[in-house]
């Protein structure tokens, strides 16, 4: 089973993720993910999540800031934090590297009943709440 899911999810994947025009790694994609998923993120938790050290996570943290999507804010309780955010841009790095096509999606799911839409579209939402 676990098998069919993967090769199911790198077919649907390889079919209809969406052209990339930015040069980005998949380490930095990972960490604007990381961001974005969590709501109080500093360096510490990139170098603890990626299993890097503190001042590998701090380059990589400086480069995405450097190419603006991400940006660092101070904490108001604690002048010692820094939180990292998402820009906008960094937001709409992050959807082309990790989301689908929206137009190749839709084209895929035009071939199919509203059935077989909704069974898909439940599928995957228990699937993303048992993951979490």
């Amino acid at each position: 089973m676990i098998n069919v899911i993967n090769r199911c999810f790198t077919d649907i994947y390889f079919q209809l993720h969406p052209v990339q025009n930015d040069a980005i790694s998949h380490q930095s994609v990972r960490i604007l993910q990381l961001v974005h998923k969590k709501k109080y993120i500093m360096i510490r938790d990139i170098a603890e999540y990626l299993l890097i050290s503190h001042n590998t996570a701090s380059e990589h943290v400086k480069k995405l800031v450097s190419s603006g999507w991400l940006y660092k804010e101070r904490s108001e309780e604690d002048q010692r934090k820094v939180y990292l955010h998402l820009t906008q841009s960094g937001l709409s790095v992050l959807k082309k590297n990790t989301e689908l096509d929206e137009e190749k999606l839709q084209n895929a799911l035009n071939k199919l009943s509203d059935e077989e839409k909704m069974q898909i579209v439940r599928a995957f939402q228990l699937l993303s709440e048992v993951s979490k």
